[in-house]
């Protein structure tokens, strides 16, 4: 069967939690401790979230499915931004947050974080946003290159807890 593009569903809550906990650890900096890492999956990618997350109708989780194996997820929330840092460097308005983008390591280099790019931000514009913004690790170099590759732009910074540690995010965005 071929890799498909389609909405999550609360079906996929276990798998999505799986997926996390390969994928999240590779987009955190070198030096972050295996602890912080393991308590952010605990609070905020276990399958329990999932569930909240896929039941919550401003979020809309993407998944690339070949024939029930999950190997990519992104999430989009299509709420105004919280954060003041983020809110004061958008320019594109409605935004929706680009919060999760990951692809299992194994279908890295195959196209597949594309098509799933395309696809969310194709999402963000028919629900009605004017651009599509994202946070990632100030360290994260292969992302940065990926999200500008993705048409996305630097306009910002703001602040990241990852377990015990603060972390720095470059906020990123793509006007649509």
């Amino acid at each position: 069967m071929a890799e498909t593009i389609r909405t999550a569903t609360a079906d996929d809550a276990g798998k999505l939690a799986e997926l996390a906990a390969v994928t999240f650890p590779l987009a955190c900096p070198p030096d972050a401790s295996a602890a912080d890492i393991q308590a952010h999956l605990e609070k905020t990618l276990a399958e329990a979230n999932f569930v909240d997350y896929l039941a919550d109708p401003h979020i809309t989780v993407l998944v690339l499915d070949d024939g029930g194996q999950l190997n990519g997820y992104t999430m989009l929330i299509a709420k105004p931004a919280s954060d003041p840092d983020v809110a004061s460097v958008l320019s594109a308005l409605p935004s929706t947050e680009l919060s999760k983008c990951y692809v299992h390591p194994d279908h890295h280099g195959q196209g597949a974080a594309s098509r799933l790019m395309k696809a969310s931000v194709a999402d963000a514009a028919e629900k009605g946003a004017a651009g599509v913004w994202l946070g990632v690790n100030s360290e994260n170099a292969k992302a940065i290159r990926f999200y500008e590759k993705s048409g996305y732009q630097r306009v910002g910074t703001k602040s990241f807890k990852l377990g015990d540690t603060v972390e720095h995010d470059f906020v990123m965005e793509h006007t649509l």
